[in-house]
């Protein structure tokens, strides 16, 4: 087909295999939208196409994801709001009668339908990171690392020190958003796998937690996709960086945070010990 459909914060150009949808850049743009810049979406990732009345004097043109076929739609679990659905192109109503016209010519074309075997539409690029609450995440294409904020972090995650999780050993991502309730994004062990997560999520090392003003959704829920692409792909390259040696000032911070908690009662001398001795041996 090879023409531009454009609405409101994006513009959708129709190729003969796939929609080329390219996002707005602006302040009045949804911020998971800018987030992702531009996605393709495969025809045989899509199994329907609708055009329906929208608000205010416009139309909503939406194409249907397969279950199964979109990472970041499998990792928001329909939580996202209507106006930060990728899927959805909002147009005045005056283009009623063009939306329909490249919603029929887009019909005949989708052949496929019902749950897809593997992801179609590739997750937002990596390495990533961003800043929870209690502590920072990044992913660097092989493992997710959690590093505590001393802080937002609990008692429970100090003690369990930053955390390493290879690819290898997941599973899948629990994402929570925080424009519902408390967010938090939660790895799934694979040694794990199929048993219910029982620990609350700012007392889990597996899991950080959004706060007002962290972990926002154009920054995590990009980031438990890619982490998800990652995870079902299970490529061959997918193992952990050598962790390296840590820097000293890094290890005396959080011997001194240490130090308080023991102090305050929240560590027995016993923990106290044991964790100075394995901060000292990452030196």
């Amino acid at each position: 087909m090879g023409d531009v459909l454009a609405g409101f914060h994006a513009a959708w150009e129709f190729e003969s295999d796939s929609v080329l949808i390219r996002y707005e850049r602006g302040i009045r743009t949804p911020k998971l939208f800018q987030s992702l810049g531009e996605r393709r979406v495969p025809l045989a990732a899509l199994e329907g196409v609708t055009l329906t009345p929208g608000k205010r004097g416009t139309v909503v043109l939406r194409a249907e994801p397969r279950p199964g076929a979109d990472p970041l739609l499998d990792a928001a679990a329909g939580q996202l709001k209507d106006g930060s659905d990728p899927y959805r192109l909002v147009l005045p109503a005056e283009r009623a009668t063009l939306a329909e016209y490249y919603a029929d010519e887009l019909r005949p074309l989708l052949t496929a339908s019902g749950p897809a075997e593997r992801f179609l539409v590739a997750a937002p690029e990596g390495p990533r990171q961003f800043k929870a609450y209690d502590g920072k995440a990044t992913f660097d294409g092989s493992a997710v690392h959690f590093r505590w904020s001393w802080t937002g972090a609990s008692t429970a995650k100090w003690k369990a020190g930053d955390q390493s999780f290879a690819i290898a050993d997941l599973s899948g991502v629990e994402w929570r958003s925080p424009e519902v309730f408390e967010g938090h994004l939660r790895l799934l062990r694979r040694d794990l796998a199929g048993a219910k997560p029982t620990v609350p999520a700012d007392q889990d090392p597996a899991t950080v937690v959004f706060g007002l003003g962290y972990g926002p959704v154009h920054e995590s829920l990009p980031f438990a996709a890619a982490v998800l692409e990652a995870v079902r792909a299970k490529g061959a390259a997918a193992v952990p960086a050598p962790a390296g040696r840590r820097d000293p000032a890094d290890i005396a911070e959080r011997i001194r945070h240490l130090g308080e908690l023991h102090r305050a009662g929240l560590v027995t001398d016993e923990e106290f010990a044991a964790k100075k001795a394995e901060l000292l041996a990452e030196l």
